[in-house]
């Protein structure tokens, strides 16, 4: 499918229920994960979590990171520049660190399957990659930048911020043709995806500090 008739599905407005933030001392919002109780995000120079419910700060990690950020049930995972660090979230302490495929311009990050899924930027590519090696093991192209990547129930999302303009997008993983689109209001962008495996989205906002619950569009 080309991109112009990709681009015909018609797009819904995002419906975005809740705004977190901006945080103290948080210049950015990069990747976002979900522990299933805590939202995580990292801030550039730390990994901060918070409790959706009341929207309080309750951990910050001294843990660099410049793009996404996942969770596997037991542990963290950052892309910081050209790796991806396997962090312990009771310590903070680094156990592993394995190379990005896009060796710096890499983006949205999530586990799903026993794998990592990788997004890369500008090459507007998702890559599934091996936890304990970084070795890519399928890739998926899409026709928008990559911002966020998050599996749910099956399906694949990923996030888009191009200009003004940002969305979330149900793509089919083995094509990569949009299956569906959640147009974000204007001038408010996704710089990190991550789904609560419920009903909610939870939005990185890059620059505006703040991190948005956008609901997930039932099936």
């Amino acid at each position: 499918m080309s991109t112009a008739s990709q681009d015909k599905i018609k797009a819904r407005p995002a419906e975005i229920v809740r705004e977190y933030g901006p945080f103290p001392g948080v210049e950015k919002v990069n990747g976002v994960t979900h522990d299933g109780r805590n939202v995580w995000f990292s801030s550039g120079p730390n990994l901060l979590a918070f409790d959706p419910a009341s929207g309080e700060a309750t951990r910050t990690l001294a843990q660099v990171g410049d793009a996404g950020t996942a969770f596997d049930g037991k542990h963290l995972y950052q892309i910081a520049e050209s790796r991806i660090d396997k962090i312990d979230p009771a310590t903070g302490a680094v156990l592993a660190s394995i190379p990005a495929p896009g060796k710096g311009g890499d983006s949205g990050l999530t586990w799903a399957e026993g794998s990592l899924w990788v997004g890369q930027y500008r090459d507007r590519k998702i890559h599934q990659i091996d936890p304990a090696t970084g070795a890519v093991l399928r890739t998926i192209e899409t026709n928008r930048f990559v911002t966020g990547v998050t599996w749910v129930d099956g399906q694949l999302w990923h996030g888009t911020w191009e200009g003004d303009e940002s969305e979330l997008r149900r793509i089919d993983p083995a094509s990569g043709t949009v299956l569906e689109r959640l147009e974000m209001p204007a001038g408010t962008g996704v710089s990190g995806l991550e789904s609560d495996g419920a009903g909610l989205f939870y939005c990185g906002g890059g620059t505006s500090g703040k991190v948005r619950a956008v609901r997930r569009p039932k099936a």
